[in-house]
């Protein structure tokens, strides 16, 4: 009798705990891309968060095999001069959507573990702060490049 009292109170807590979806499970990315710089200069990457979930889910960094360590940033400029600092999160609305742009928040990649061109394609796991996560593909590009480019530009 216990046994089959623990076995439903467990199951009923599984399915409690089952009802309440992670933050991870709401959001869709797009644009996703890399700004690749030469030599060993730390790359930018950027993307666009999309969430349709009914609460905001918030962002708090990233990781990836490709680099030792992925960083949130934000830059800005004020009074003539550019800063960038380091942040713990960045918002993504209920039923909205975050941009990481250059020249806004986005992820600094530091030290490449083997050298990323143009065109390759680098998985980031996003890391949300109610610890789900979110495996993204970033296409690499150039220099030079604006925006995720391609079919992408402008979206």
């Amino acid at each position: 009798m216990k046994s089959i009292t623990l076995s439903l109170l467990l199951g009923s807590l599984l399915c409690a705990g089952g009802a309440h979806a992670t933050a991870a499970e709401h959001v869709r990315v797009s644009h996703a891309w890399i700004r690749v710089l030469p030599g060993d200069l730390p790359a930018g990457a950027y993307v666009t968060l999309q969430n349709d979930g009914d609460q905001p889910a918030a962002l708090s960094g990233a990781s990836s095999t490709r680099y030792t360590d992925v960083m949130l940033h934000h830059s800005s400029t004020a009074g003539g001069m550019s800063r960038m600092t380091m942040v713990d999160t960045v918002t993504v609305p209920a039923h909205g959507q975050a941009v990481l742009a250059p020249a806004g928040y986005h992820f600094m990649l530091m030290r490449a573990t083997k050298p990323v061109k143009p065109g390759d394609s680098i998985p980031l796991t996003l890391k949300f702060s109610d610890g789900s996560t979110l495996v993204a593909r970033f296409i690499a590009r150039p220099a030079n490049a604006i925006d995720a480019g391609g079919e992408h530009a402008g979206h």
